[in-house]
């Protein structure tokens, strides 16, 4: 609708300088609402990590978990995967990564992201480490992003919680 009204005021526009001057307004705002989006998911990822920590913590506290519904699988008779294979994967994170919120002194950023496939293929957990904090945070976002699930690792027929590791590099220009 917005991307429509701007069109709509730029093509009655005669006048070449307001045209540049609507296209640098058009590119101003929809920035800005980049901005405001991306505000909005790091408030949503702390939620969600919030929310897993304390998650953690009742069942620390509980210490009565009677099956081993909570742990991790080292070994699998089948790895956890996502739809398309590993390249869907980083093409789904390189689509849903908000690069204007990556701030950055050096071209090249890294980060190795850990986190949980559970049983029912969603992920939990997300854990990016690297030396660049925004990189980290926006890889972060873009994995709890996922339109898809994973398919669960198997072991004896049986889905079980299954940790992903994830390489990220990006080229800043």
């Amino acid at each position: 609708m917005l991307n429509g009204e701007f069109r709509k005021k730029f093509d009655a526009e005669s006048n070449a300088f307001n045209k540049a001057a609507i296209k640098q307004d058009f590119l101003f705002f929809m920035k800005k609402m980049d901005s405001i989006e991306n505000v909005a998911l790091i408030g949503a990822l702390l939620k969600v990590r919030n929310l897993e920590d304390l998650s953690s913590l009742k069942l620390q506290n509980k210490n009565t978990i009677a099956d081993n519904s909570f742990e991790i699988s080292p070994v699998t008779d089948k790895a956890a995967d996502y739809p398309g294979g590993i390249n869907a994967l980083r093409q789904e994170v390189a689509r849903l990564f908000y690069t204007d919120g990556v701030y950055s002194e050096v071209k090249m950023v890294k980060a190795n992201v850990a986190f949980i496939v559970e049983k029912d293929g969603s992920v939990s957990h997300v854990n990016a480490q690297g030396e660049n904090f925004t990189f980290n945070r926006q890889a972060e976002i873009a994995l709890y992003s996922l339109s898809e699930k994973f398919s669960p690792a198997i072991i004896n027929g049986g889905p079980v919680r299954y940790r992903f590791k994830l390489p990220l590099t990006m080229n800043i220009d």
